[in-house]
């Protein structure tokens, strides 16, 4: 890694330990952005809280900083804990970063995301599929023709681990010979490895489920696909309506909802998502977004 990959994982991450006190995504863009403003970078020494100040940062923040970076045995140590458990940071100055995700989410995107598994999966095109928990019967055999039909037709399927859509769907692309990127909202560590299958976590490698966690991963699924599918979910409810709500406020990804006549579907097609069908995923290619012109 070179020196400012590094660089993020001292500041961003909680290497095992709770208590130290990483900046927070919001305050990362703010450093980032008086980075910028920096005319050359420093070669021939450290930074200090002074080079901070003059950029515009309190020096209670500058000096945080600096304390952060100064983390680098901790981080050794940190880093061949996640090598033994197979797990690999890849910050966002790396090639295997996700595109769609800095693109989309720019400075708001996680400065790291840790992966472990099989990398070839990311070399296909992406969709996501996103759903609730407790699924209907024609809403779960949707997951699973999504998952089914991505496999055979070349698609990486994005989606979150959890119950009910996320898994049905996984399951089927993995059974049907696909590739599957599981974005999940626990330790990362704790899960095996398993051919044609990426995991990834916006979070330390070690961190444990939360729901926060849970609700914020829904960005990373919604922004690696070039389009979104929706098996169910519940009005103006749940991390499926909010990741989904914000897609469409943001532009991350087209958004395509299972047709299945409930107001929750109804209502995100009227916010700028369309409905589809079952049958139409036997050409995902060929599902393309509503285009409204204006007389």
């Amino acid at each position: 890694m070179i020196p400012a990959e590094l660089g993020f994982l001292l500041l961003t991450s909680h290497m095992g330990d709770p208590d130290r006190k990483p900046l927070t995504v919001a305050q990362f863009r703010d450093l980032t952005k008086m980075a910028q403003q920096m005319e050359k970078p420093l070669l021939d020494r450290s930074l200090t809280p002074e080079d901070l100040m003059d950029l515009g940062c309190r020096p209670d923040f500058a000096w945080r900083i600096c304390n952060l970076l100064e983390d680098e045995a901790r981080l050794q140590r940190y880093l061949a804990q996640a090598q033994e458990l197979d797990c690999y940071p890849i910050t966002r100055l790396n090639e295997l970063y996700p595109s769609r995700v800095r693109k989309y989410l720019g400075l708001e995107s996680p400065g790291c995301l840790w992966a472990k598994g099989d990398f070839c999966v990311l070399s296909q095109p992406l969709v996501g599929l996103v759903g609730s928990r407790d699924l209907r019967e024609d809403n779960l055999a949707f997951a699973k023709e999504l998952g089914k039909q991505a496999a055979l037709q070349g698609y990486t399927l994005v989606s979150g681990n959890a119950r009910g859509a996320d898994s049905a769907a996984q399951t089927s692309c993995l059974e049907n010979g696909g590739m599957v990127v599981s974005v999940v909202a626990d330790a990362l560590g704790s899960h095996a490895l398993q051919e044609r299958v990426l995991y990834l976590s916006e979070d330390d490698f070690d961190k444990e489920f939360s729901s926060q966690r849970a609700i914020s991963r829904n960005r990373i699924i919604h922004t690696m696909g070039e389009k979104t599918f929706v098996a169910q979910c519940t009005l103006e409810k749940g991390g499926t309506w909010d990741g989904t709500v914000k897609n469409l406020r943001f532009g991350w990804s087209p958004v395509f909802c299972y047709h299945d006549g409930s107001t929750a579907m109804q209502e995100l097609i009227q916010r700028g998502a369309d409905g589809v069908d079952i049958s139409d995923l036997n050409d995902i290619a060929g599902i393309s977004p509503t285009v409204i012109t204006m007389d």
